[in-house]
């Protein structure tokens, strides 16, 4: 998604609330809607989280809004664990996320009297970036990736510092791509509070860091960020950088950066909008909401913004948005678990 368009609609969705406040709410007479559109009224939505999930949630909210009379909202975006603290705070209604909710936030919400309901919307690759300048490289394996980006590779200033790390574990965790060039490793990536992050690491260095007896992190030194158009400017304005997003915002940006081949074992693949939905690529994820089902029962808007987000129309906007929609039996159960919560 790109600068504009994403704070376009982000400008939108808060006009509709005005200066009210994240935990405040506009109150209006209750009235009942369908997804096609009409009158709904009840308290302003309040959906934060995912970064990556935003531009999603955005345009549903700003289609749902055009068809709806008294629908107010308010969508934004500060990472998936930001998100699921608000979340379990009772602070929103609806908290996006680009990984499953961990046991320790859950227990947060239970604690907390929050009842919720997982809803997979659509499928993500993340990305592996760098620069469109940077022939060197086309390709980089998990190992690769370790070797570059994890816990073990603290201080390494230079691609070519983390060849006797990746030569360690070619074969096991794909094919090395080394040894890699003498240039500069400038490093631009989403930081801990992001979904994004969490996925990454979990897929990509999950399995290595469990053998090689080492926390499942990122090197500490590289420049972290929550904002997706940030990363993809610091990835883009180093000649040999590297860095990794969702898919939809390497697409909006592709004219900048380039997308890495990813080998996770089974050979290189390229993320693209097939590789993805089959899970041929190899750091696929699934994207969801959580809905607070108390506020779904007691807020007429809430429990028709989220029955518009699944009819056919809503659902549409997730290939809009530059995401992978889910097969027709993953929307299926969606949809089955929202109708019988």
């Amino acid at each position: 998604m790109n600068v504009n368009r994403q704070w376009q609609r982000r400008a939108m969705s808060l006009a509709v609330v005005g200066t009210l406040a994240l935990a405040g709410c506009v109150t209006t007479p209750d009235s009942e809607e369908s997804p096609g559109g009409g009158e709904v009224a009840g308290e302003t939505v309040l959906v934060s989280g995912s970064s990556t999930v935003e531009p999603i949630s955005s345009l549903v909210a700003e289609d749902y809004a055009a068809r709806s009379d008294g629908f107010e909202y308010e969508v934004d975006g500060p990472g998936t664990g930001d998100g699921f603290a608000l979340f379990c705070e009772g602070e929103i209604d609806i908290s996006d996320a680009s990984r499953p909710i961990s046991d320790e936030e859950a227990a947060t919400c239970e604690e907390a009297g929050i009842p919720w309901i997982e809803l997979k919307v659509a499928v993500d690759g993340i990305s592996v970036l760098t620069s469109s300048a940077n022939d060197a490289v086309s390709c980089l394996s998990f190992g690769d990736l370790y070797a570059l980006l994890g816990p073990e590779s603290q201080g390494f200033e230079t691609w070519n510092a983390a060849d006797e790390l990746a030569a360690e574990l070619d074969g096991e965790f794909g094919t090395s791509n080394g040894p890699f060039a003498d240039a500069p490793l400038e490093v631009t990536a989403p930081g801990e509070e992001s979904g994004t992050y969490d996925s990454f690491l979990e897929i990509v260095f999950g399995d290595i860091a469990e053998a090689r007896e080492q926390e499942e992190v990122a090197r500490a030194d590289y420049t972290a960020s929550a904002e997706d158009n940030v990363i993809i400017e610091g990835i883009a304005g180093a000649d040999s950088s590297l860095g990794w997003v969702g898919f939809a915002f390497y697409e909006e940006n592709a004219a900048t950066v380039k997308s890495l081949e990813v080998d996770g074992g089974d050979g290189c693949v390229a993320p693209t909008a097939e590789t993805i939905a089959s899970n041929e690529y190899p750091i696929s994820r699934d994207l969801f909401i959580y809905v607070n089902t108390d506020r779904a029962t007691e807020n007429p808007s809430v429990a028709g913004f989220v029955d518009y987000y699944l009819s056919d129309e809503g659902i549409a906007l997730v290939e809009e948005a530059g995401y992978v929609s889910l097969t027709p039996e993953a929307l299926e159960e969606t949809r089955a678990a929202w109708d019988g919560r």
